[in-house]
């Protein structure tokens, strides 16, 4: 029994009795990232530019959001803000899909405010999340690398909450061909 006083510290937690007890730092549950957006120069004749989710840094730096950073012929880089990620203890099978996919990611989605103003609507570690938000209308997604230091925090995360779920096919139940002739009365119509 885990609080019998009979048994000895030492035995029931296996260190000695005058070794202090570490204490275990759960992972943590979110991170922050700072989201760099392009501005890049189209040639056609219906749009003059693009806008695009370039990268994410493993911090928010110490500037405003929307600071220009850089710009060249072709296109311009913006500090768009920062964004917090939480993760879901329910979703570390994905996060391991991510992580082991050999280009792990983070997705990006830019929302419209107004002509040449936007927001980030969210940042996501989840894969499948992020696909299903590509499929929408109206806002910009984009997979952009995972900075390392969020690599780290996603596997320690997974190794801390992830259950493997042993999949089990479901079995059907056999159909009954007499219950069309007794009117459709049979199992589970409250007999």
């Amino acid at each position: 029994m885990p609080n019998d006083p009979t048994i000895p510290d030492d035995e029931r937690t296996g260190r000695a009795p005058d070794e202090p007890a570490q204490e275990r730092v759960p992972p943590q549950n979110h991170f922050e990232v700072g989201i760099l957006v392009a501005r890049r120069r189209l040639r056609g004749p219906w749009a003059t530019h693009a806008w695009l989710p370039v990268a994410a840094l493993p911090a928010a730096p110490p500037v405003a959001n929307w600071t220009q950073l850089a710009e060249t012929e072709a296109e311009s880089t913006f500090y768009a803000g920062s964004y917090e990620v939480l993760l879901h203890p329910a979703e570390t099978s994905h996060y391991r899909d991510n992580l082991v996919s050999g280009r792990p990611s983070l997705w990006v989605s830019l929302r419209k405010l107004g002509e040449d103003s936007y927001e980030i609507a969210t940042v996501t570690a989840d894969p499948y999340e992020g696909e299903a938000m590509a499929e929408g209308i109206g806002e910009i997604v984009e997979a952009v690398p995972m900075p390392s230091e969020c690599q780290g925090i996603l596997r320690a995360f997974f190794e801390a909450f992830h259950v493997e779920r042993k999949f089990e096919k479901r079995k059907r139940d056999r159909a009954d061909p007499e219950a069309l002739a007794r009117g459709g009365q049979g199992k589970g119509r409250g007999e």
